[in-house]
């Protein structure tokens, strides 16, 4: 059965993107010293900068910003600190790469905001604008493309699979009251957050039916414990469960995908969209 693609055009300054044409790939910059993956290796300007323009040369088509690591048991950062990590790179990326999409991945409405004005294009909200309120102000004053992505403090479901949705719409509607508008809205089925690895793979087996609530869904499993888990391997031998991943999402309409290695990715989604994009 042919999954929902959403079509949307969004030009963000000398940037721009395409949903609904192919799927695109998201490559993660952390610029963090403890990101359960690669942390510390990117976390200076010309470091990440670096890895930036390799990952634009091996497909990436956004490059996703984060100055705090949402692993587990991680340590929360000051707004301050996640500033001073994430805002001379945005710099940087803008002055070098003005014509590649920057997201900034925080959950501060801070530093949301000093990263759009400092040249990022898109929000990537690990809390859905739940953890505050003025994210959603944020976005619809700078009417940027936003990521709402999945997540609770608790896993306490009556129905793990209504409540996900339940808890998405509710992102929603902050999101629409504070006037962002629906053609902005991105979701994110926080695949890895509260959620445990039984959890994990039902969302997975589900995502299709996530896709019917009426907006394009991005799919974050790159290394993620659940794939270690499954395959029993550390975290950089995991690109082969990574893509297998990926490729499911793709199968049920996931139009954008956040991931660590993009060149393998990107060959992985390339050939999914030969049969998901071709009429």
């Amino acid at each position: 059965m042919q999954p929902i693609i959403y079509k949307r055009s969004y030009r963000l300054g000398e940037a721009s993107f395409t949903l609904g044409e192919r799927t695109l790939v998201m490559g993660i910059l952390n610029v963090t010293p403890d990101s359960f993956s690669d942390g510390g290796r990117y976390n200076n300007v010309e470091r990440a900068l670096q890895h930036a323009r390799e990952m634009i040369a091996e497909g990436a088509d956004i490059i996703d910003v984060g100055g705090e690591s949402t692993r587990p048991g991680h340590e929360p950062v000051s707004e301050q600190e996640e500033l001073e990590r994430v805002i001379p790179v945005v710099e940087a990326m803008q002055r070098e790469l003005p014509q590649v999409p920057l997201s900034v991945d925080t959950y501060k409405a801070k530093v949301a905001r000093e990263a759009l004005k400092a040249g990022a294009h898109i929000i990537n909200d690990v809390w859905g604008f739940k953890a505050e309120a003025r994210m959603a102000e944020v976005a619809a004053e700078f009417g940027c493309p936003v990521i709402l992505m999945h997540n609770r403090q608790d896993r306490n479901y009556g129905d793990l699979l209504a409540d996900v949705a339940a808890d998405l719409r509710e992102c929603v509607e902050i999101a629409r009251k504070a006037g962002v508008k629906d053609e902005n809205i991105i979701l994110d089925p926080g695949i890895g957050f509260a959620k445990d690895y039984s959890e994990n793979l039902r969302v997975m087996r589900a995502l299709d039916d996530l896709i019917t609530l009426g907006y394009p869904l991005l799919l974050g499993t790159s290394r993620k414990r659940f794939i270690r888990t499954a395959l029993d391997l550390p975290v950089d031998e995991v690109v082969f469960g990574t893509a297998a991943t990926v490729a499911l999402g793709v199968a049920q309409g996931c139009q954008i995908v956040r991931v660590h290695d993009v060149k393998e990715i990107k060959q992985t989604v390339q050939m999914c969209d030969a049969v998901v994009y071709t009429l």
